[in-house]
């Protein structure tokens, strides 16, 4: 059986006031709609920006915030102080987590209210999500989750309730365009933001930019790789991703796929990071991403 909006935003309004992590994309912005429409001013939603995140993330999140008259704000993350988060071990995501869930704690007490709330769903319990162990450990709630939704269930609710964002394709951190073990600087994060953006507007709509020091390895949808490499588009996305900063451009021929730095996973070697496999937890929790 189907879970309902109604379902949703039943088990949120058993809460005594919320604070929402909200992206921009389409996770986040259903448990936002949920906990407005279940709490109202008693719900607010908090997008952290910091150079991992890309300008449209946070221009999204701000339309889906003005689309539902949902209480917003912005605050400054710093998990790029962190040398320990810049070496890009691959729980990386934890140590961001850590960061952002940190500085929610600290409004949600200033707030007064009583639960923070993330995006985290049914389909990232098979993912690889170290950042879901900094949300465990900070007592965060992820709704969505607790439901079982799935993201195919996540998009028909936010149908449902007419989100503008229901379809988008799915985002997330620049960091993770970039391999593990090597160091994750502003440069490489602003040429893969400036790829990214550029690609997207040749008409592309699900686009990955993995940064390979010199080289740009594009991901595109399946239904895109044809006529990427097209007369004229595949000039222009080399020319794109070179204004970017890049030397070389590749088309990665088995298209976009989740997480496919993961891949290298099961073969990394480094002193202060030990082979895995993605289902292990690697920071005392749960390794599923908030």
């Amino acid at each position: 059986m189907n879970v309902t909006y109604g379902q949703l935003t039943s088990l949120i309004a058993g809460m005594d006031g919320v604070v929402v992590a909200l992206s921009g994309g389409v996770d986040s912005s259903l448990v936002v709609a949920a906990a407005h429409d279940a709490l109202g001013t008693r719900a607010l939603a908090v997008t952290g920006c910091s150079p991992t995140y890309s300008t449209d993330e946070r221009e999204q999140a701000v339309v889906l915030a003005r689309f539902l008259g949902v209480r917003h704000i912005f605050i400054e993350t710093h998990e790029d102080d962190d040398p320990t988060y810049r070496s890009n071990p691959a729980n990386r995501c934890y140590y961001c987590k850590r960061e952002l869930f940190t500085e929610l704690h600290e409004i949600l007490q200033r707030e007064g209210l009583s639960v923070i709330l993330d995006g985290f769903n049914a389909d990232d319990r098979t993912d690889f999500r170290p950042g879901h162990a900094a949300a465990c450990e900070l007592n965060v709630r992820s709704p969505l989750n607790e439901l079982g939704l799935t993201k195919t269930d996540i998009r028909r609710l936010a149908r449902e309730r007419g989100l503008p964002n229901w379809d988008q394709p799915a985002r997330a951190c620049l960091a993770l365009r970039i391999p593990y073990g090597e160091e994750i600087t502003p440069a490489r994060l602003q040429r893969v933001a400036a790829a990214e953006a550029a690609v997207r507007g040749l008409g592309f709509k699900t686009v990955r930019v993995r940064d390979h020091c010199t080289l740009a390895r594009i991901e595109l949808d399946a239904e895109s790789i044809a006529r990427a490499a097209e007369d004229g588009l595949r000039e222009s996305i080399t020319a794109a991703c070179r204004a970017a900063g890049y030397t070389f451009v590749s088309l990665d021929m088995q298209g976009y796929r989740r997480g496919s730095m993961n891949e290298a996973l099961g073969c990394l070697r480094a002193d202060n990071e030990p082979s895995i496999a993605p289902q292990e937890s690697l920071a005392g929790g749960g390794a599923s991403r908030a």
